[in-house]
């Protein structure tokens, strides 16, 4: 007999009491000074206040709006957690360094110089306890992007030396391997080479020229790789030109995450230098969220001008797929419970190309009580599934999003992001849930309907 949800709530309740919380712990890169550090801080801090940024640190009217829109605080109930409450060293820099009375409280000292010690209390605001979902953003009544500040904030807090060990560490690791979870050329072009053999299909690789640019992400790549075989063989039925690259195929960009602009420009023009090279018309993202914030939407202001190419979410390019005829599927005959994924739908906009593709495999839809745009984030976004230190309310946020997608009654879950797709397995595990997350993607090419059945 299955759990009902108060039976499964207390069991992730007693789950949780079993998980220690970690100590106090700061992390630091490098070996500047104390001053050294706060002025790397403040100098990147400021070189983002400009009149947008100016005009969102002017219009909060600390409504506490905010709060109960942020998984986190929900999760932990800590006025810390506040999305707001997370901005306050990067504002404070701001009143007293580039506000219109910004003379006035530095002459008078009104807002105090920010301290090394503020940024080190902050470092687990700005990383730990914010996957940048945005959903603080959609429901502020004024408007300000919450999700983008703390994004910018980011930027100083990388340049003085201050960002988690575990994420530093994977985000210098894609620098100079080119990818941070060790998914180097050769392994890549070895798995695409593995699943061709395993699932029987053509892998399109290292093309001169190709109208489809298809990236992969490192966890697909080292740990979901079947949507390696699954992209190829949806595309090789539509009879695409397409190719995978092993000079541009990483669409993992820890650059953004971590909060270094000039890593992330790096591992963008990688992708964008790739795409010009071989004449691409489109970039196909993979099932990775944060992937398509860093090109879709981000990849121009790289770039310096406006990209000579469209790029997609596979989701977005699966729904135009079953839109035009070019793809029929087989009907499934199960209701789903979709999670989507922060940074394509709510900030995004891609919340219906999913709908309509699992609308093509004949599933029954039940929405959970927040899905689509107003999603509860799973946690892990943003980098944070790469923080040990954050786990405990990592899982805690996860274990809301267990209860909401139970409470649906649905016989699958599927999402469109390997990130969060992880975050469900490696919860799963720790919170004892019973089910499993699927892919889109996987499930579309699993139910393909073959030439020969047309």
């Amino acid at each position: 007999m299955s759990k009902t949800t108060t039976e499964m709530a207390l069991d992730l309740d007693a789950k949780r009491l079993s998980v220690v919380e970690p100590g106090t712990r700061v992390d630091v890169q490098g070996d500047l000074s104390d001053e050294a550090r706060v002025e790397k801080a403040m100098t990147n801090f400021v070189k983002d206040f400009g009149r947008v940024t100016a005009t969102y640190m002017e219009a909060c009217i600390h409504c506490g709006a905010c709060a109960h829109a942020c998984p986190f605080y929900e999760a932990s109930g800590n006025p810390r957690h506040t999305p707001i409450w997370k901005l306050e060293p990067f504002k404070q820099a701001y009143k007293r360094e580039a506000g219109p009375l910004a003379f006035f409280y530095k002459a008078f000292n009104l807002k105090k110089n920010v301290t090394l010690d503020e940024l080190k209390e902050w470092q687990e605001l700005l990383y730990d306890t914010c996957t940048m979902c945005g959903r603080c953003t959609l429901i502020c009544p004024m408007s300000i992007d919450i999700a983008t500040l703390v994004g910018m904030a980011r930027h100083g807090m990388f340049h003085a030396g201050l960002v988690p060990h575990e994420l530093y560490t994977v985000t210098e690791k894609a620098q100079r391997e080119g990818s941070p979870l060790g998914a180097t050329p050769q392994v890549f072009e070895d798995r695409v080479e593995w699943m061709g053999d395993e699932h029987e299909v053509d892998m399109h690789m290292n093309e001169d020229q190709a109208d489809v640019l298809v990236l992969m992400s490192s966890i697909e790549i080292q740990k979901y790789p079947e949507s390696m075989a699954a992209t190829a063989k949806i595309l090789n039925q539509m009879g695409k030109s397409w190719t995978f690259r092993t000079d541009g195929y990483e669409a993992t960009n820890f650059g953004m995450l971590s909060g270094n602009t000039g890593w992330q420009k790096e591992m963008s023009m990688k992708v964008i230098g790739t795409a010009e090279k071989i004449g691409a018309k489109l970039v196909i993202l993979p099932e990775c969220g944060h992937a398509y914030q860093a090109l879709r939407w981000q990849g121009a202001n790289m770039y310096g001008k406006s990209l000579p190419f469209k790029i997609q979410h596979i989701s977005e390019f699966l729904a135009d797929a079953v839109d035009s005829g070019s793809i029929k599927l087989k009907p499934v005959n199960k209701s789903v419970a979709f999670h989507d994924p922060c940074q394509v739908s709510r900030r995004g906009g891609a919340t219906q190309a999913p709908r309509k593709v699992l609308e093509a495999l004949g599933v029954e839809l039940i929405e959970s009580k927040s899905g689509g745009s107003m999603n509860t984030c799973c946690g892990g976004g943003g980098g944070v599934i790469t923080i040990h230190r954050a786990d405990t309310l990592r899982y805690k946020v996860m274990g809301a999003k267990f209860r909401q997608l139970d409470e649906t009654g649905a016989e699958m879950m599927v999402t469109s992001c390997s990130n969060c797709r992880q975050n469900f397995d490696d919860s799963s595990e720790k919170l004892n849930w019973d089910k499993q997350m699927n892919s889109l993607l996987e499930l579309v090419a699993d139910n393909l309907v073959e030439e020969a059945e047309k």
